[in-house]
């Protein structure tokens, strides 16, 4: 059976009876004191359940909660990508005006990977309950560990060193918790993903599970956040080794419902249609309108984000034709004016008509088109979206040994030789090629437009950005509109370092006096 499709109403009364995840305790870490029940767990059943149930917490089900964990595409909406209308914390984020108190990303986030981090220490420590085969039992053990190592990086990417917890603790216990320093939580996500990859297999017993090349790959991920780029090359080795991987030959097939789970995902989360709330309201936030209603789009693209899709041949954008002859993934990414989509074109993406975006969206001649479910008959109920969301894929593989051997100065021309693959091989994108010969200084800036353009909409950008230090070049930033009207200057006094780790919750903070806030905050 694959795990998108376990029964949610089955997860839900055990997950109810096992766990407390919503405990506004300090980190909501601590399970109910029901977990530790005599009779619970008896069975490799049991086993199963606790570990769907850690699965469970990769995605909420609601609203856009699920953006807020891996930030999909809102996380653009943080940087000159997109625009992400309305006073919420990924605008804030974007403009330099959020603050310790806001809530929603900045405490769920947080909140969020405790849970998991919960739900996997439990799960690590009832395993020694119950008679398991070994290789069942490595299998568990390592898609525990992957798991809490995921979430881990999330948070230190996201708010520096956190507290390390590898055991299940009671509330006093959390409240009194210091913070480890980012070396140190960067170690210990290292440590979790070698856990995972010394006892995970190349295949998963269920589509959606890890595989060792999934935890390879986030370990991958870890180093390049840490800019440690030796490490990066190595572990890539190891990935290659494998030979399972490879890039889709669609661009834009990567991103359909019949598509999921090619060769070229290294790990999803896994969603399906219905009414249990396993499905997700991504397209609603992102998406745009079919004419008759709206779908959300909490973010659409900016004009600097259409400006940075080349022209095929290499030559100057036409200022009468700016859509023509482009890079094919500008349109599979954006709706641009007089675009086909939903299976019909647009007309009304021409002004004065303007996009059927949001209401209270004032840019409206762009629109999101990534992770939108086509055609217009196929189109799902609102909060029901079955499209996995791709967490890691075989693109970022590729473009991080670009990257790495550019920083480790290295052979430019293999680097260019990569990132002309993503130009190249697919059989939707054929891009002229980079010439080989170039300085390490244009190799770099050639993987830099590659990667945003590639991930754009996949709420890598942001981390791109603070990891590269890029931040002073490239704010301040003007929203413009169709007319060139100012919508919104983002972070208008220029950009704030201390933004590169976002402030710990308040909420959090007055729980636990240990807690010492990031500078700046």
């Amino acid at each position: 059976m694959r795990l998108k499709d376990i029964s949610n109403k089955v997860l839900l009364a055990v997950l109810i009876l096992l766990f407390n995840s919503c405990d506004k305790n300090f980190l909501g870490v601590t399970p109910e004191d029901k977990i530790t029940s005599n009779n619970f767990p008896e069975s490799e059943d049991d086993i199963d359940l606790l570990l769907n149930g850690v699965y469970n917490e990769l995605h909420d089900g609601r609203s856009i909660w699920d953006e807020f964990l891996f930030g999909f595409g809102m996380l653009d909406g943080a940087t000159p990508n997109s625009f992400n209308w309305g006073n919420t914390d990924v605008s804030k984020i974007g403009n330099g005006s959020l603050s310790t108190g806001d809530t929603g990303f900045l405490t769920f986030r947080w909140t969020k990977c405790y849970a998991i981090i919960s739900r996997a220490n439990y799960l690590l420590e009832a395993i020694e309950l119950v008679e398991l085969g070994e290789n069942d039992k490595s299998r568990i053990v390592g898609e525990a560990h992957f798991l809490r190592g995921l979430a881990y990086s999330i948070l230190v990417e996201t708010y520096g060193g956190v507290p390390l917890i590898e055991a299940t603790i009671a509330p006093e216990e959390s409240r009194q918790l210091s913070r480890a320093s980012i070396e140190e939580t960067w170690a210990f996500v290292i440590s979790d993903y070698d856990t995972a990859i010394d006892n995970l297999g190349v295949d998963a017993p269920e589509v959606g599970r890890a595989t060792k090349g999934a935890a390879l790959g986030l370990k991958m991920r870890a180093y390049l956040y840490q800019n440690k780029y030796e490490q990066v090359l190595s572990v890539i080795n190891e990935i290659e080794a494998l030979n399972k991987y490879g890039l889709f030959p669609s661009y834009e097939g990567l991103f359909r419902l019949e598509n999921e789970n090619n060769q070229e995902v290294l790990f999803d989360v896994q969603y399906m249609r219905g009414e249990n709330s396993q499905g997700t309201m991504h397209d609603q936030f992102s998406g745009i309108g079919t004419g008759s209603f709206t779908r959300g789009s909490r973010y659409v693209p900016t004009q600097d984000l259409i400006d940075a899709y080349e022209m095929i041949d290499g030559s100057n954008v036409d200022p009468e034709n700016p859509y023509e002859g482009r890079d094919p993934r500008l349109e599979f990414t954006c709706v641009v004016p007089g675009a086909y989509f939903l299976g019909y074109r647009f007309p009304n993406y021409i002004y004065p008509g303007g996009a059927y975006n949001h209401p209270g969206c004032q840019l409206k001649q762009f629109s999101a088109r990534k992770y939108q479910i086509e055609p217009l008959s196929e189109l799902p109920p609102s909060g029901q979206s079955d499209l996995n969301y791709i967490v890691l894929r075989y693109a970022d593989v590729i473009l991080a040994k670009a990257e790495a051997i550019i920083e480790t100065n290295g052979n430019i021309n293999e680097a260019i030789d990569l990132i002309n693959r993503i130009r190249t091989e697919r059989d939707d994108v054929k891009l002229t090629a980079l010439p080989m010969g170039l300085s390490q200084g244009e190799a770099r800036s050639h993987l830099r437009r590659e990667r945003r353009i590639e991930f754009a909409f996949e709420g890598l950008y942001w981390s791109d950005i603070k990891r590269w230090d890029i931040g002073k070049d490239i704010y301040p930033y003007e929203v413009l509109n169709y007319d060139g009207g100012i919508i919104e200057t983002k972070f208008p006094g220029g950009y704030l370092d201390y933004y590169d780790l976002l402030p710990i919750p308040d909420s959090e903070i007055s729980l636990n006096k240990n807690l010492v806030q990031n500078p700046g905050w």
